[in-house]
């Protein structure tokens, strides 16, 4: 699918059928995280990819509001180094992440994690200490079919020269 699909179908999947995600794709799944923009250009992100199904399991049991990682067939979850732009940084490549996802046809869901309760447990089980967990990715082939959620019209949310405050038709 062409970047302007993946972008307008992109939706959090959390349902997977059991069928494995090749390797080739997740390293290209990566390689578009590493590919973001980053702030002064410090790339301070580091992507762990996960698909061991104890292992998820396990990451499921951690993550609040993420039970379904243990039906992925994989995650990759970006640490950062904790530079003055981490978190627009690892925000920028799990973004990057999330629409080649969709441009691949694999369901994606990003589940938070900076300012989690869980993240320090999620660093040292991942032993990266000393890293800040951005995001947990969970990915897997949809096994349900959304469609993206109503957002706001663009003639709602565009402001030309200075903002002004519109009444919402919405």
């Amino acid at each position: 699918m062409d970047f302007s699909q993946a972008i307008c179908n992109r939706t959090s999947i959390r349902k997977y059928k059991s069928a494995e995600i090749s390797r080739v794709i997740l390293e290209q799944l990566v390689n578009a995280g590493r590919r973001a923009p980053s702030a002064r250009a410090v790339e301070p992100w580091e992507f762990v990819v996960v698909q061991s199904p104890q292992t998820l399991r396990e990451l499921s049991e951690i993550a609040a509001n993420g039970s379904f990682i243990q039906y992925a067939q994989a995650a990759i979850i970006v640490f950062c180094r904790k530079t003055k732009y981490y978190l627009e940084d690892g925000c920028a490549a799990t973004e990057n992440i999330l629409l080649a996802a969709a441009a691949q046809g694999i369901g994606a869901c990003w589940i938070a994690g900076d300012k989690k309760e869980y993240a320090s447990q999620v660093s040292e089980m991942f032993r990266a200490s000393g890293l800040q967990l951005v995001s947990i990715i969970s990915l897997g082939i949809p096994d349900e079919i959304k469609a993206q959620s109503k957002k706001r019209s663009l003639d709602n949310v565009i402001h030309w020269e200075f903002f002004k405050k519109k009444e919402s038709s919405e």
